[in-house]
């Protein structure tokens, strides 16, 4: 019995540290970037796109597809990076509780 109340008291510490996560992901900001630097995008901790940044030099009218495809990559760095900073604070968070393989807390 004691053994359960611990485990509850885990899980009780567990939810709240999840809370503060899930918050602080909110918040943060992630920025990826393509064409060696030229195009960048900031994505919000929920993957919505904020800001983009686009060096003048790819504004050229005869070049728009190309700036495209650099803004599609950017935004696909960015999420990358976000997916690996959840990743690595829900690490934190369940590191001392057993969790089924593939349980997904987000």
């Amino acid at each position: 019995m004691k053994d359960l109340m611990g485990m509850m008291k885990q899980v009780g510490q567990m939810q709240a540290r999840l809370k503060e996560v899930q918050d602080e992901l909110a918040r943060a900001e992630v920025e990826g970037q393509s064409g060696g630097g030229l195009v960048h995008v900031t994505l919000d901790g929920k993957g919505e796109l904020k800001r983009v940044r686009i060096d003048p030099s790819l504004l050229k009218p005869d070049e728009a597809e190309i700036l495209e495809d650099l803004v599609v990559a950017a935004a696909a760095d960015a999420r990358v990076k976000a997916d690996a900073a959840m990743k690595e604070k829900m690490a934190e968070v369940t590191g001392g509780l057993p969790l089924p393989p593939g349980l997904k807390l987000f």
